[in-house]
């Protein structure tokens, strides 16, 4: 059969699913709506001392659009990350971790440069070279030693980065830097996203205040193994490296590691957080450390629950509490059991309130539990309970919650005390149109 055939079939096939559960698809693939979860706009996001934004078209795989940003930030900045746990980690992942772990000299600044349209991502030594290229010639053009560089690259695996198209503009990004161009750098990094992203904090340090401002990237290929998406966070805090980095890792488990669209996890996953030291406020320690984490744990909680709202597709910001475990573990089993199964997700996008598979998804989940132990509750409306269907549960009860765009599901497996709290978005026919357009 034809191309053209198959993409036909495709086609139609794609509109009857869209007629069994509701809504319409775009007109033409060009047509990219914004989510129905997305913020109103992207938030003012507080100036970071030491930290300035670039974003330039390269033309690496989108016309028309700014496609490549850089970060310049100040001497003495700090720098921690995590990154994917994928063992076919992009050329750039791989590389980042090596610039953490080496040593540079005291006081160094440091740059992030970004790329979307191509992830760099299992392209043999060739991938590797055009790292070297692009960290070399941003470390030349500011001054930097070449481990102080970090880059990512996002979008299509397998295929050559054509990094001459990157640092043929590096001098023209060094020339736009500015510290008010965040939103620029969000929106370069965008690949199936349909709205830039941010989030943003302040606290009150000994001295005065502490600005914390993040960004991120990432709509599909989103599962919880770190970082799950591009994610770059900027603060003012004076914040040694080591503590730094025991924060960052302390708060990923609740917040990047607690969301999935797809249960898909990116070869090019990667969280850097950057502290220039440049805020009045003394070194953060005692209270003061204690409200910056809490404050740095919510920055990466809205930014992670930006990802899920922006689920390619979605239409559904679901919560999955799910209590009662025997064991942590069995908590995350189970929550994410209910959070992947595509079963769960379609019955939410045709608002369809079929607690049935919810059950099932808790049985195959690997978790302890027991039939009779077991309560469902969608919202405040108890479903079932004691190994069966609450009597005084109705269905329509059900149908209208379902019409909701945000849903909690919670689940109580009634074995113990923990607990585990997750994030995830419907799957939709939409899903299926972007990724299966993804490289035509």
């Amino acid at each position: 059969m034809a191309k053209k055939d198959w993409k036909a079939k495709a086609k139609a096939l794609r509109k009857q699913i869209e007629a069994l559960i509701g809504g319409a698809a775009p007109a033409s693939k060009s047509a990219k709506p914004v989510s129905p979860l997305a913020p109103a706009a992207f938030p003012a996001l507080p100036h970071i001392a030491g930290v300035e934004f670039a974003a330039i078209e390269a033309g690496i795989k989108y016309q028309n659009r700014k496609d490549v940003m850089l970060v310049r930030l100040c001497g003495g900045t700090q720098m921690a990350g995590v990154f994917t746990r994928s063992t076919t980690r992009s050329a750039c992942v791989r590389a980042c971790q090596d610039s953490l772990a080496a040593k540079v000299p005291a006081g160094a600044g440091a740059a992030i440069l970004v790329n979307s349209g191509n992830s760099n991502a299992f392209t043999g030594a060739a991938g590797d070279r055009s790292v070297s290229a692009i960290t070399t010639a941003v470390a030349d053009a500011l001054g930097l030693p070449a481990a102080r560089v970090f880059t990512s690259s996002t979008g299509v695996i397998g295929e050559p980065l054509p990094h001459e198209k990157i640092t043929a503009i590096v001098p023209a990004l060094v020339k736009n830097l500015r510290g008010d161009a965040i939103d620029m750098a969000a929106t370069a990094m965008m690949t199936t996203d349909t709205f830039p992203k941010g989030a943003a904090a302040t606290v009150q340090g000994e001295g005065g205040a502490v600005n914390i401002a993040g960004i991120a990237k990432g709509s599909g290929m989103i599962a919880p193994d770190m970082a799950t998406m591009l994610v770059y966070i900027f603060t003012d805090a004076k914040i040694s490296a080591a503590n730094l980095q025991k924060i960052l890792s302390r708060n990923v488990e609740r917040t990047f590691n607690s969301i999935t669209v797809d249960s898909d996890t990116s070869t090019s996953d990667t969280l850097l957080l950057a502290a220039t030291g440049m805020s009045p406020a003394d070194e953060l320690k005692g209270e003061a450390l204690k409200a910056f984490e809490t404050a740095l744990h919510g920055v990466m909680a809205n930014l992670a629950h930006q990802v899920v709202r922006d689920g390619e597709g979605a239409r559904k910001f679901i919560e999955v509490r799910l209590t009662g475990a025997a064991t942590d573990q069995d908590a995350k089993l189970a929550a994410f059991a209910i959070a992947n199964s595509p079963l769960v997700k379609t019955a939410i996008a045709g608002e369809d309130p079929n607690w049935g598979r919810i059950v099932a998804a808790i049985g195959t989940s690997g978790a302890a539990a027991e039939r009779d132990r077991l309560t469902i509750r969608f919202g405040d409306i108890l479903v079932a309970q004691k190994g069966w269907r609450n009597p005084r549960y109705r269905e329509e009860d059900g149908a209208a919650y379902m019409k909701q765009s945000e849903l909690v599901i919670a689940v109580d497996l009634g074995m113990g005390r923990a607990k585990r709290t997750v994030w995830t978005c419907d799957l939709t026919a939409r899903y299926i149109e972007i990724n299966a357009d993804y490289r035509s």
